[in-house]
């Protein structure tokens, strides 16, 4: 058994990118669009599940119709080195944070916040600063999406 990873071709980064413009396209389509039989992209595709390539499949929904009509990102700084363990314990219990992430720089982490609107968004903002470790956040509100077509602004398909 070899340790190396499995082989990562040209056929695959066209399923995948065929997978991430619509993942619910058939095999049929994508084995038509890339000269593959339908089993064959099948295959290709349960190899690339197994060797983690692809990580799941989701649906992209408008983060508007939930009600999630205010958006932020938040850098958190912390005291001393919260290690990034800690961290994804508070961020798991804020169902508010869309995404997060440890980053360089002076902050420590960067939160992807959604939030029905402005009450709420403070309200959330002060759960995250009741934590302990938390030493003080700075919160940019966001306007607009220059891309709207973006998976980060809700958008169904990825930009041509």
């Amino acid at each position: 058994m070899s340790s190396r990873p499995a082989p990562f071709d040209e056929l695959d980064r066209q399923i995948v990118t065929a997978l991430m413009e619509n993942a619910r396209t058939s095999f049929a389509e994508i084995g038509a669009a890339v000269g593959l039989s339908s089993t064959a992209v099948k295959r290709r595709v349960d190899r690339l599940r197994e060797t983690g390539v692809i990580t799941g499949f989701t649906a992209t929904v408008r983060p508007s119709a939930l009600g999630w009509r205010t958006e932020a990102y938040v850098e958190v700084y912390c005291e001393g080195a919260a290690p990034p363990r800690r961290l994804a314990e508070v961020v798991r219990n804020h169902p508010e944070i869309a995404a997060a992430m440890t980053v360089t720089g002076g902050a420590d982490a960067l939160l992807h916040l959604r939030a029905r609107d402005v009450e709420h968004f403070e309200e959330v903002l002060e759960r995250i600063r009741a934590e302990p470790f938390i030493r003080k956040t700075i919160s940019v509100m966001v306007l607009s999406h220059l891309i709207p077509e973006s998976p980060e602004a809700g958008a169904s398909q990825p930009a041509p």
